[in-house]
């Protein structure tokens, strides 16, 4: 039973190993852009408002109608429709004036872009979030690997220094510290862990994959965010309003918006009804062949309400529109202080940091194992090393996120 439970353990544990992927940033682009739903079923509003504008083209469908006797008293006969009977048939088609058709087919087109821009700035913002995620997890796992060689060197000692306690070679306190320092640890670790779970739940679902993904990095890849970049805000407010489909939006809202003015404007024209008839012989002549023309007269409704109403929508999108802009100069710059104060931060690192802090770590454990240094320090200097180790890791996340947040506010990689 031992055994089977032993071999069902090896097996659970060997498929949690595989379920899991290596990916680059770009895999995860990828991967995001053929699979991700959300951007699946934005993609039916582009599709959905392509089919609007194939209806606005179609004009109405003709009318036919007929008109046959039921009974003829005079000849009390029923259905008298022969050639000495009755009947009359009629067509009708609604022909449209004021130009309705031609505004109603733009204001669709203008809709129908204005559907491919939304998606395309869902598709910017889920971008970055994508990106957020993959350094996120790339970062927390280096530090989750740095704690857990630690913890495996202070448990170690803790084994042997409990053995050498028990035999009296050493007081139990020196035990205690090292429980303490290891517990100490495991709670930071567990913080990471939590961190990442959440993050990589976010990557999963973004890239609509069921394994853990290990995010791979190169040096260039991380390095690239360090370098200087001027602040140019009307440079930068140039390409975000070339660039921003959210704001591309902002402007063909105000283009529909008066587009649907026009539209209105012209369904106050009335419309004519066209019509052609053949009645046997209830009219002034027998067999006679009639056109009828028909119009509405504009009395009552002359669609005051509608157009008023769509008045007061387009000037509320052109002061939508210049709120936006004063708010894209506030996001750029904030955007581009958050990163360059990021990168100046990192920056005052020396290029030798992590090999002179390997280099330190390593003595510094060969020491206390020769005894050159006492367990105090030796404890001590731990905390403060895996302090460093994660502060630079949360340095270095924070540059490449605030240059990402900077793309992602000009929607151009600037790195």
């Amino acid at each position: 039973m031992k055994k089977l439970f032993a071999l069902l353990l090896f097996a659970l544990l060997n498929q949690a190993a595989i379920a899991q992927k290596t990916v680059t940033l770009q895999d995860c682009e990828t991967q995001f852009l053929k699979k991700n739903l959300f951007l699946l079923a934005s993609q039916y509003n582009i599709d959905a408002s392509k089919a609007l504008t194939i209806q606005a083209r179609i004009w109405d469908n003709p009318t036919i109608s007929a008109e046959l006797n039921a009974y003829n008293p005079e000849r009390d006969k029923f259905f008298d429709i022969g050639k000495e009977g009755q009947k009359v048939f009629a067509i009708e088609q609604l022909i449209y004036l004021g130009g309705k058709k031609r505004n109603e087919v733009k204001l669709a087109q203008a809709n129908e872009k204005l559907a491919e821009l939304q998606f395309n700035d869902l598709l910017r913002t889920l971008k970055f979030q994508l990106r957020k995620s993959f350094f996120t997890v790339y970062y927390n796992s280096k530090n989750l690997e740095n704690t857990d060689r630690q913890l495996a060197h202070i448990e170690n000692l803790i084994n042997s220094y409990s053995v050498q306690a028990q035999k009296g070679n050493i007081p139990l306190k020196d035990v205690v510290r090292l429980q303490s320092l290891y517990l100490n640890f495991k709670n930071e670790r567990l913080e990471v862990i939590n961190d990442n779970i959440e993050e990589q739940a976010n990557l999963k679902l973004l890239m609509n994959e069921t394994e853990n993904v290990i995010p791979q990095v190169s040096k260039d890849d991380s390095d690239k965010y360090l370098k200087v970049i001027d602040f140019d805000l009307k440079g930068f407010e140039e390409q975000a309003i070339a660039n921003r489909p959210d704001y591309l939006a902002k402007q063909k809202e105000i283009d529909a918006n008066e587009l649907n003015v026009r539209w209105q404007k012209s369904l106050s024209v009335p419309d004519i009804t066209l019509g052609a008839n053949y009645d046997q012989r209830s009219g002034a002549f027998n067999r006679e062949a009639n056109v009828s023309v028909g119009i509405p007269l504009p009395l009552w409704n002359k669609n005051k309400g509608n157009i008023k109403y769509a008045q007061t929508i387009l000037e509320q999108s052109k002061v939508e529109k210049q709120n936006f802009e004063l708010q894209l100069q506030t996001e750029i710059t904030s955007a581009w202080t958050k990163w360059d104060e990021s990168r100046q931060n990192y920056s005052v690192i020396k290029p030798t940091v992590n090999s002179d802090f390997e280099a330190v770590y390593n003595g510094m454990l060969t020491n206390f194992q020769k005894r050159n240094v006492s367990l105090l320090e030796f404890t001590d200097f731990m905390e403060s090393y895996n302090q460093a180790i994660i502060q630079l890791n949360e340095l270095k996340k924070k540059v490449v996120i605030a240059g990402e947040e900077l793309n992602s506010t000009i929607n151009k990689d600037l790195f």
